[in-house]
């Protein structure tokens, strides 16, 4: 009797050790297969291990986004924090292996103006048929929508790119730091403008977080480098509680990549769309430019600049493109018909400032002309004579990629009125950089220029004035002003 106590008695302790990490090892979030601390117990596939985030928020509507740690069912449930609405709950989804586990969920009808809050319930995989009793809350997260088209609503949002270049990663003891001065500011959104990740280099530990040391190159790495970001606790504090609107750069791929012509692109793209809270169109699954109204005063046109460029390498002139002609279009009618008092345009690279090529991929990847004659400076010469010629009044164009801060006005039909401006901002932690001047092809005038320390931009619009303002890692304001629109 003994004996045959003990031999269940190690049965059960065996299956329950089954039960509790599985029968195969699993990679730690964040690692790339064949890392010496990828080996370790699977989380629970119920576990929300890269927080909640929430984007593309109109006065309407909202994209939920969450992971799980393996496969799982899921429901969004929201409601208004003032009580004014029952809880609204989605259909139950499955979070699965083709997708990483990762899971967008559309929110509609919602009311303008107004703060919600949601939840994530997650059941296992198997609980369809008693989903209600089985889920349990996993995450949560709080977001306001924007205002009516017609409204007239002051607006503060902030922007920034280049996370974690240079070896200036996840921080081990307090990640990236800078993100709780974002969320200092009380932002209505962020504009994450690009390299959200340095897919194609490496994050050694110490000093950083580990998880990050390979160069991604498969579809698995890039989810990897998306994991190793996500994992940061700040980050996923200010994703729970401000709006993202994301866009991509060179990095999610590599230095410098021309979409159509690089073969790493599609497991760049994909991995990037997975991760972020996007909603693409459902005939063009592909497709990141967009645009979004914030009440009376602002409208935000996002730009593309990588899945449809040219090889930077070719030479400037008419046929080549930075665009491509159908979103060369969509920008300059959405620029012609908008009808807010601020037209903010999100270029994920600089307009006038060179950002030079290199041996493996030569010519220049901003939109100003080299002196080899690389770039796209034609093709912005299109955009701005539209805006000349169909008096579209009030255009600012939002940057970041070269790791410094500027800001310049233009005047390039040199009537002495300014016709558009440009805020650079950045690295939010990358290596800093010298700052470079604009080139003189619009006839830019210089009112801040700036490099050697992690920052951000914030912009403010409240009717007819803007402020913006750069601020460091400190929380320290190095650069604000404000400016007050042109009327016809």
């Amino acid at each position: 009797m003994p004996r045959s106590f003990s031999r269940v008695t190690i049965l059960g302790l065996i299956l329950l050790l089954v039960s509790l990490y599985g029968c195969g090892r699993a990679h730690r979030a964040g690692l790339p297969p064949g890392s010496p601390f990828a080996q370790i117990a699977a989380p629970s596939a119920l576990a929300l291990t890269e927080g909640t985030a929430v984007g593309e928020v109109t006065d309407h509507s909202a994209v939920v986004w969450f992971r799980t740690s393996g496969p799982a069912l899921a429901q969004v449930a929201w409601v208004p924090e003032d009580g004014s609405a029952l809880p609204a709950y989605s259909p139950v989804l499955a979070t699965v292996f083709d997708h990483d586990f990762t899971a967008k969920v559309r929110l509609d009808g919602l009311a303008h103006g107004t703060k919600y809050r949601y939840w994530i319930r997650v059941a296992g995989a198997d609980d369809r048929e008693t989903f209600d009793r089985a889920a349990r809350d996993a995450g949560a997260g709080r977001f306001n929508t924007a205002a009516e088209p017609g409204s007239a609503a002051a607006v503060t949002f902030v922007w920034g790119g280049d996370l974690g270049g240079q070896k200036r990663c996840r921080d081990e003891q307090t990640g990236y730091a800078i993100f709780e001065r974002l969320l200092q500011v009380r932002p209505d959104f962020f504009l994450l403008l690009g390299d959200s990740i340095y897919a194609d280099e490496r994050c050694p530990s110490p000093p950083n977080a580990p998880g990050g040391d390979f160069i991604a190159s498969t579809l698995d790495d890039y989810r990897a480098k998306h994991r190793y970001q996500r994992g940061d606790a700040a980050l996923q504090r200010l994703l729970g509680q401000v709006p993202v609107y994301a866009m991509w750069d060179d990095h999610e791929v590599r230095n410098n990549f021309s979409g159509p012509h690089d073969p790493r692109m599609p497991d760049g793209r994909q991995a990037f769309l997975e991760y972020w809270p996007i909603a693409t169109p459902f005939e063009d699954p592909h497709r990141m430019y967009r645009k979004f109204r914030w009440g009376k005063d602002l409208e935000l046109f996002i730009l593309d600049t990588r899945q449809y460029r040219d090889r930077n390498a070719e030479p400037d002139g008419p046929a080549k493109t930075m665009l491509g002609a159908a979103q060369r279009a969509w920008l300059l009618k959405s620029l012609s018909e908008s009808t807010a008092t601020w037209k903010l345009i999100a270029t994920s690279v600089p307009l006038s400032n060179q950002k030079k090529g290199t041996a493996l991929v030569p010519g220049n990847d901003s939109w100003a002309r080299a002196e080899d004659g690389t770039g796209f400076e034609t093709e912005l010469r299109a955009i701005v004579d539209v805006i000349l010629t169909q008096g579209v009044r009030n255009v600012v164009w939002l940057a970041s990629d070269v790791h410094y801060a500027q800001v310049d006005e233009y005047d390039p039909d040199g009537d002495g009125v300014t016709d558009f401006r440009e805020f650079i901002c950045g690295p939010l932690s990358a290596a800093p950089a010298k700052p470079l001047p604009p080139g003189p092809a619009f006839r830019p005038t210089t009112l801040f220029s700036e490099g050697g320390f992690m920052n951000f931009g914030t912009v403010t619009v409240n009717g007819a004035n803007l402020r913006v303002a750069i601020i460091d890692e400190r929380g320290t304001i190095r650069f604000s002003r404000t400016f007050a629109a042109r009327t016809p």
